[in-house]
């Protein structure tokens, strides 16, 4: 009985050393003797990884990590950090704290994946920064604001392309996804470019994260079908979303006390007399709490297509399928009950229009 026992308290032992980790080894001048040196995780910062005394500018780091992630290596004396992507490596760190971009790393082929991504798109992020002040006074898609930024972002997906396909295996390639993502609505091209990637990195923290913002955003993606639901008209007759295929709808969701909405509505309106005639119609989603407001301000914005609203404010049962969290929102709908295109406001929705009907 005491050996069986016995084996039982070593066996958490054994695990234990076996279990893979990080070594990291610095030689950095001007840190003071006695300071602090430690690494956190850059999605956890109160985590403290490891933690490492300094002594004659040297020091020695070691712990483990579940996978290639991003972190800090943080100096604490003199409150500089420097980025490290790093798994079970073993890295050597040199160079002098008066200037951190000059600070050596080596050993970790994610840091070197990581050093690689910030050397090739430093400089589109600069002038991404630059082209987005310009982009907040843009007004549409024929602005020569959003046309460079267009095709800057399609550069910059370009060359994203063009670096993960090389590194299928490397857990900076979907942290990148993370970085990029909210440059572009193309949820399925993102996706694809998720699952271009090996099994073991698609397990990963970044990749898990990413895949969870893509299945939000698929809800009324652009190639998705339509989201079917019932709601009352006007008079209380039920409508369903789905008895107008076989046309172009554009399914619409506002609220009287919404003043973007309202300001919206006149364009909406051309837009309904310039294409009723040619297979297009809009169909009314109201975020209204109470009928008269609603009642009255289709009346006053002159609104002649199909509305609709269960009265339930921003609990509307289409707006949650949707995942509408904010209001104008639009999804346009094609014959075939497909959606192939969100958010078209002003000139983009009759430009996008007369691409598919033509404007003649």
């Amino acid at each position: 009985m005491k050996l069986f026992f016995g084996v039982l308290l070593a066996m958490p032992l054994v695990g234990l050393a076996q279990q893979p980790s990080f070594t990291i080894t610095g030689n950095v001048k001007g840190l003071p003797d006695g300071s602090k040196v430690f690494v956190t995780d850059v999605s956890n910062p109160t985590d403290t990884v490891a933690v490492s005394s300094v002594r004659g500018g040297q020091f020695a780091l070691s712990g483990h990590v579940s996978e290639p992630n991003l972190f800090e290596l943080n100096f604490d004396a003199v409150k500089k950090k420097t980025p490290l992507f790093m798994g079970n490596d073993v890295m050597q760190v040199s160079g002098g704290v008066d200037d951190m971009k000059e600070l050596k790393t080596a050993g970790s082929p994610s840091n070197d994946d990581f050093t690689t991504f910030q050397a090739m798109f430093t400089p589109y992020f600069t002038r991404l920064n630059a082209l987005m002040k310009d982009l907040n006074a843009s007004t549409g898609h024929a602005d020569p604001s959003y046309q460079a930024y267009k095709k800057l972002t399609d550069t910059i997906f370009t060359v994203i392309d063009q670096f993960i396909q090389k590194r299928p295996n490397s857990y900076v390639s979907p942290f990148i996804l993370v970085v990029v993502n909210q440059l572009t609505e193309d949820v399925m091209a993102q996706d694809r470019r998720l699952h271009s990637l090996s099994a073991a990195v698609q397990q990963g923290y970044y990749a898990q994260y990413l895949q969870k913002q893509l299945d939000d955003a698929k809800v009324g993606a652009v190639g998705t079908p339509e989201i079917d639901f019932t709601q009352n008209d006007t008079a209380g007759r039920a409508v369903t979303l789905s008895s107008f295929k076989g046309k172009y709808v554009l399914v619409d969701f506002w609220a009287s006390w919404c003043g973007p909405c309202r300001m919206e509505n006149p364009n909406v309106l051309s837009t309904y007399k310039r294409f009723k005639d040619k297979n297009f119609t809009v169909l009314g989603v109201s975020l209204d709490k109470t009928k008269d407001p609603w009642i009255k301000a289709i009346k006053d914005d002159g609104l002649a297509w199909t509305q609709v609203s269960d009265l339930k404010f921003w609990y509307n049962e289409a707006a949650v399928k949707y995942h509408v969290q904010a209001i104008p929102q639009n999804f346009l709908v094609g014959p075939d009950g497909k959606i192939v295109g969100r958010n078209l406001r002003g000139a983009d929705l009759q430009a996008k229009l007369c691409e598919l009907l033509g404007c003649n």
